[in-house]
């Protein structure tokens, strides 16, 4: 079959489960993957033919689609900043929005010094995507990075050195935690914080196929990660010291009021591009 001909069967059967568009992007995002095909090849390229294992490997990918397994575990791969990070059933798939509290760490660290020495934690830290994204780009830091999953650290550290940085990986529990043995210059996290009653707004494929450890909190304290981490921040980040959280969109008020209670300053709550309360940063 040629394969724009496949193309439009693909979009076709996938327009069922998802929009037109959406089931167009995953097309070029297997060609990419599978065939190392971009979309211009395809167009100046019309002719070309799909063999017959290659028809049946974007067909197995279609069912699992279907299925509403995500595209970037089906490919085992997300991209994030710049970088490309393996991704698996162990770890959340990094979204936009994380990319933005990055930018701002980034940010503030080259306004303020470029070149300084910074020690980061990253708490939380999944397929790496934070920690390494900040020791690539801040290639001066000493970086850390915890998580409770011993199956995300191990993907989080070949993500650290397939894209060539040093991060230090800690298995921990936070919430068990009685302090950090270093202190820091940031402690950054991205903890759970989608609340059980929000489970009916989570699409399918993020419902049924990503970790629920790192995405769900009870209902009754969605903040406990929240205040554990800045409780453990304030003995453990230096004078001058930040802490910044990715936060759940409807809770950016508490968790400014919770930092203040704490005893944090210049408390900035920022909003993501989609205009919803998603980031906070915090003085000690």
């Amino acid at each position: 079959m040629k394969l724009k001909d496949y193309r439009n069967h693909f979009i076709q059967t996938l327009t069922p489960f998802y929009d037109a568009g959406e089931a167009e992007s995953f097309f070029y995002m297997i060609l990419e993957n599978r065939l190392a095909l971009k979309r211009v090849d395809l167009a100046l390229q019309p002719d070309l033919e799909l063999s017959q294992s290659e028809t049946q490997n974007f067909n197995e990918i279609c069912d699992e689609l279907e299925q509403f397994i995500p595209i970037q575990y089906i490919l085992g791969k997300a991209d994030f900043y710049g970088l490309e990070f393996e991704v698996n059933a162990n770890t959340l798939i990094p979204r936009p929005e994380t990319e933005e509290l990055v930018q701002w760490i980034i940010y503030d660290c080259e306004r303020t010094n470029k070149s300084a020495k910074y020690r980061i934690l990253d708490i939380g830290t999944g397929s790496g995507c934070i920690a390494v994204s900040l020791a690539k780009n801040l290639p001066n830091a000493e970086v850390f990075a915890i998580d409770v999953s011993q199956k995300a650290l191990d993907t989080a550290s070949r993500n650290a050195a397939s894209n060539g940085v040093n991060v230090n990986f800690i298995t921990q529990n936070i919430l068990d935690a009685k302090d950090l043995e270093n202190t820091f210059d940031i402690i950054v996290s991205n903890p759970p914080y989608v609340r059980e009653l929000e489970k009916a707004e989570i699409k399918k494929n993020v419902l049924e196929h990503e970790p629920h450890l790192a995405l769900f909190v009870d209902d009754h304290d969605a903040l406990v990660f929240y205040r554990k981490i800045a409780e453990l921040a304030l003995k453990s980040l230096n004078v001058q010291g930040k802490l910044y959280f990715e936060i759940n969109q409807y809770l950016g008020n508490e968790t400014v009021a919770l930092l203040e209670k704490l005893g944090f300053t210049s408390i900035n709550l920022r909003k993501d591009i989609y205009g919803n309360d998603r980031m906070v940063k915090a003085d000690l």
